[in-house]
């Protein structure tokens, strides 16, 4: 297995060198040179696995025995002993056509824990194995980052520097970043949106010199490793929903931000996964859900909401599913982001808007309807869904039949944003963990927004004893 960037100008790397460029050199993303598939039979065979049984056979098609099977094996054994639940994404049944898929059971509640928690022991390996300082750099909107800064805080030869928007984030969701005061912890707290976070880091990547010279990793989603990881609760919740009853297609409700999460979903499908429809739950900076609907890819004003995980105007990852939809041509691919750079928007043609629709529904949830649909299925189900699993309930309702089975996403535990389910007056109770934070003192360092001054954060923070 080899990769290659999205934008055609890298030579073709291995597994463990993919990780450590993290953005493609030539500014583009870095992709399997050929997806592997998975046949039915091989799906029956995994039902009786265990997630950590079926991350290892998944990603046992891309590593090219890079890593040790054992090597491999004990990270995983690692990376998800701090889960609180024994099956790390268990299956909650609400109707026959509506399951719901539990990914906030890591250490900071919330989905970024079941690949971040894999990249920090990775990238702990790579570090002792090459001898080498590692310098992981992120922007989060707020669950990134302290999945991140969890899953490598502590550990011998990394240091993370993770930027999230400065007041932008939930309280919960702050307090996880800020409440760490380990030395290879770095906490920028950036006066703008998350846009702009994601822009400078972009910038500093693209910077081939900077990011030599200080040996820069990537934990976002531009990072392949964090789409593979997530490939593998697609697989699992799949195979779980098949043992309880007879399924040909499934259906995935996934809110999104990013697309890193619904791209996960796509490699899924195309290594062999037989899900009918991927479904786009945005909220009101619904980018994905326009171009679903239109064919016109452009940024649109920022708004804050309940859902401020998906608080996103540009997704990162569209380019990796840009360079499926466009016959995996990397010309074309680069033609088309630089337009977007240029002019600001993608448009394609009612044709091949035809061929999007037919692998995605999206819809954009307003703050209302959120706080309904946690209202509704509390009062109907006994069941609390924070705002982003919200929006992905909500679309699925939206677009959901009776002829078919959906999984929905809980991408996050209700406690993370409380700030809004409050507004309906409901009152939960904080697990432990949650709660603890509340009497912190905050360690981060609030600045502009400004390239500059966050370099000068960096070069401070890299050039400590």
């Amino acid at each position: 297995m080899k990769y290659i960037s999205t934008r055609g100008n890298v030579e073709a790397r291995g597994f463990i060198e993919t990780v450590l460029m993290g953005l493609a050199d030539d500014g583009g993303l870095m992709i399997p040179e050929e997806i592997p598939v998975v046949s039915a039979a091989t799906l029956k065979e995994w039902e009786a696995l265990s997630y950590q049984e079926l991350f290892l056979k998944i990603f046992s098609y891309y590593t090219n025995d890079e890593i040790p099977y054992e090597d491999l094996k004990d990270m995983v054994a690692k990376s998800y002993s701090s889960f609180r639940n024994p099956e790390v994404t268990p299956v909650q049944t609400i109707t026959d056509k509506l399951h719901i898929l539990e990914l906030f059971h890591g250490p900071t509640f919330a989905f970024k824990d079941v690949a971040l928690q894999f990249m920090g022991e990775l990238y702990s390996y790579i570090s002792k194995k090459q001898g080498e300082i590692i310098h992981i750099l992120g922007a989060t909107s707020g669950d990134t980052g302290a999945a991140a800064i969890q899953g490598v805080r502590g550990k011998e030869g990394i240091r993370i520097c993770v930027l999230h928007p400065h007041l932008k984030v939930s309280k919960v969701q702050e307090l996880q970043m800020t409440t760490v005061n380990d030395a290879n912890v770095l906490n920028l707290a950036v006066k703008g949106n998350f846009d702009d976070c994601q822009g400078v880091i972009k910038e500093l990547f693209g910077d081939l010199e900077f990011k030599g010279k200080h040996h820069l990793r990537a934990i976002n989603s531009i990072n392949f490793v964090r789409i593979l990881a997530q490939t593998v609760y697609y697989f699992y919740a799949y195979l779980q929903v098949a043992k309880q009853q007879k399924l040909e297609k499934i259906n995935f409700s996934i809110p999104s931000g990013n697309f890193g999460n619904v791209f996960s979903g796509y490699l899924a499908k195309k290594m062999g996964l037989p899900i009918n429809k991927l479904i786009i739950a945005t909220n009101e900076n619904n980018i994905l859900e326009r171009f679903i609907k239109t064919g016109v890819y452009k940024s649109g004003d920022f708004l804050s909401t309940h859902s401020p995980s998906m608080d996103i105007q540009i997704a990162s990852n569209f380019e990796r599913y840009l360079y499926y939809f466009l016959g995996e041509d990397s010309q074309k691919v680069s033609e088309y982001m630089k337009k977007f750079q240029q002019e600001g928007q993608i448009v394609i043609d009612a044709e091949d808007l035809k061929r999007v629709q037919a692998e995605f529904s999206a819809h954009g949830v307003k703050n209302a309807e959120c706080l309904e649909i946690i209202g509704k299925y509390k009062a109907e189900h006994d069941y609390l869904l924070d705002p982003h699993t919200a929006c992905g309930i909500a679309a699925y309702e939206t677009f959901g039949n009776d002829n078919e089975v959906c999984v929905s996403f809980a991408t996050a535990h209700p406690a993370k944003f409380d700030e809004a389910i409050r507004l309906i007056d409901i009152k939960q109770q904080f697990p432990s963990e949650i709660e603890q934070l509340l009497s912190l003192p905050q360690y981060q360092t609030i600045v502009n927004n400004s390239k500059e001054e966050i370099v000068a954060q960096l070069e401070a923070f890299y050039n400590r004893a």
